[in-house]
């Protein structure tokens, strides 16, 4: 389900975000679900709609969306005399109009295109540039120091394409996704290199597994050749040869015990049986050779296999990290768990008369109140996150910037930062987004503040709003900065602010029910 969202969203332009879409839909409390996929899509600001239509009107949606058949997820495309529909299961294939409205319920979700300019291919091919430019100066390299004949050509040619295939083996044996990877392995409904490859739970636990072997065997057989072309291409086809027995074993297997076709290991298998016949068929066939001819192999082998087998770890470790990041996620992404840990504010009457900084639509369904003061370090970060969450969600936040500091306390000179702010937001309510920003944003420092946003006086009123903030906090015992308040609740320590996001459809919801109950 996720890579056909993913293509979704790069057919969309939105290649950008895929990345982002993953950790947001997977982590979310109600995973693999059709809420799931909106949530995560309206936490991405995509603008989408989940709706379910007449299938007569099938002619007026969009040239792609993601629609129910058959009681499952797909992708489709609209062409002119067919739809192209992408499943989970079987892949890509068409089908004619009247097929597929016989068994669509009608159910779909669609997205408003990225108009702006996708930078997806530069940035495909600066990916291969970078990975290839070092390999093809260690070939120019090699060329320029050693002779080269036709049959050591052939060899690293050869080497080069197995090495290549054998990353993507180890990619999708540790749970990596490429594009390149799901084609080949999906070329037939038969097809399915998960299945082959993760065959055997036995391979987890050794240090080498088989999918491990190709990366070896090419990986060795490549910096053997690029430092000694004709003698070490002898030796590697000698060892192509005795690895036939396996190649026949691997094709044994994949045929009639799992009944699935690998095709990446069938690319393997290819290419060393190539080198096989080759090596046997050439004028240097031989079956006795001399140290220049092995060492280069074996001591490539021998550097390469515990450089890999602590890469594999390390790698192993992160994967298994980020799952269980994952898993928490999902878990502290319930609202259940945010609104029990939710407190209720003691005293909120007068919250509302409070009269600070505003920012966002007044008539939002969540109504965010940071109490800060200007001498809080954490301060800066709160105001951020919640300014960032106003920026994102202009329509669905309203933020009201409060503050926390003792109008007696004359030795406080942080006090004056207070009294500006809120003065400048009466007087000329067009620059207190700078203003603010300078001081918790830019972490502008006190003289330089102050002397750039200079008042003439600070009036009365501004003084016994001051007065009224300090009075409500103290009321309340809130006798620390900063306090986030979302609804008349007071926001768990447990959560960054910025989290506020995974929550904004529950929020909404919920006033909504509030809403409903009390006008029934």
């Amino acid at each position: 389900m996720l890579k056909l969202v993913q293509k979704f969203l790069q057919i969309n332009k939105y290649s950008e975000i895929k990345n982002e879409f993953k950790d947001l839909f997977l982590s979310h409390p109600n995973y693999p679900s059709l809420f799931a996929i909106t949530d995560s899509l309206d936490l991405l600001s995509v603008e989408n709609a989940a709706i379910r239509v007449p299938k007569e009107q099938i002619v007026d949606l969009p040239s792609n969306f993601l629609a129910y058949f058959k009681e499952e997820l797909i992708l489709v495309e609209k062409a002119k005399n067919f739809v192209r529909i992408n499943t989970v299961k079987k892949g890509s294939h068409k089908m004619a109009y009247e097929k597929f409205l016989l068994d669509w319920n009608g159910v779909i979700v669609a997205i408003e295109p990225n108009n702006v300019v996708a930078k997806e291919n530069l940035k495909v091919e600066f990916s291969w540039l970078k990975y290839g430019l070092p390999l093809l100066l260690l070939v120019g390299l090699s060329f320029f120091y050693n002779t080269y004949s036709l049959f050591s050509v052939v060899f690293l040619v050869t080497s080069i394409l197995g090495f290549i295939v054998s990353v993507f083996i180890v990619q999708e044996k540790l749970g990596f996704k490429n594009s390149v990877v799901s084609k080949l392995c999906n070329l037939s409904s038969n097809s399915s290199c998960s299945s082959v490859l993760n065959n055997k739970e036995g391979n987890e636990s050794k240090w080498i597994s088989f999918p491990d072997l190709p990366l070896m065997f090419f990986g060795a057989s490549l910096i053997a050749i690029l430092v000694k072309p004709v003698e070490s291409s002898i030796f590697v086809g000698f060892l192509s040869l005795l690895a036939i027995p396996v190649i026949v074993s691997s094709i044994w297997i994949q045929k009639f015990e799992i009944q699935r076709w690998c095709v990446m290991c069938l690319m393997v298998s290819s290419l060393i049986f190539v080198q096989s016949v080759i090596w046997f068929a050439s004028d240097l066939f031989t079956l006795s050779f001399s140290f220049a001819e092995i060492f280069p192999f074996v001591f490539s082998l021998v550097l390469l296999v515990p450089i890999w087998m602590v890469l594999k770890t390390i790698i192993t470790n992160v994967l298994g990290t980020e799952n269980s990041l994952k898993e928490m996620k999902k878990f502290k992404r319930n609202y259940s768990l945010l609104n029990f840990l939710s407190k209720k504010v003691p005293h909120i009457n007068g919250l509302d008369d409070l009269r600070g900084l505003n920012f966002g639509n007044r008539n939002a369904a969540v109504r965010l109140s940071v109490i800060i003061s200007p001498s809080c370090a954490h301060c800066h970060k709160t105001f951020q996150e919640a300014f960032d969450l106003v920026l994102r969600f202009p329509d669905k936040i309203y933020l009201n910037v409060l503050f926390n500091v003792n109008p007696e306390n004359i030795e406080n000179p942080y006090k004056a930062v207070v009294e500006r702010l809120l003065t400048i937001n009466r007087s000329t309510p067009g620059k207190t987004v700078e203003a603010i920003s300078d001081w918790h944003i830019k972490n502008m420092s006190l003289k330089k503040w102050l002397k750039k946003w200079h008042v003439d006086s600070v009036s009365m009123m501004i003084s016994q709003e001051i007065n009224k903030q300090y009075e409500w906090c103290s009321k309340n015992d809130f006798n620390y900065t900063p306090v986030k308040i979302v609804n008349d609740k007071v926001f768990p320590a447990e959560y960054e602010l910025g989290e506020l996001k995974y929550f904004l459809n529950d929020y909404i919801e919920e006033k909504e029910t509030i809403v409903l109950e009390k006008t029934a």
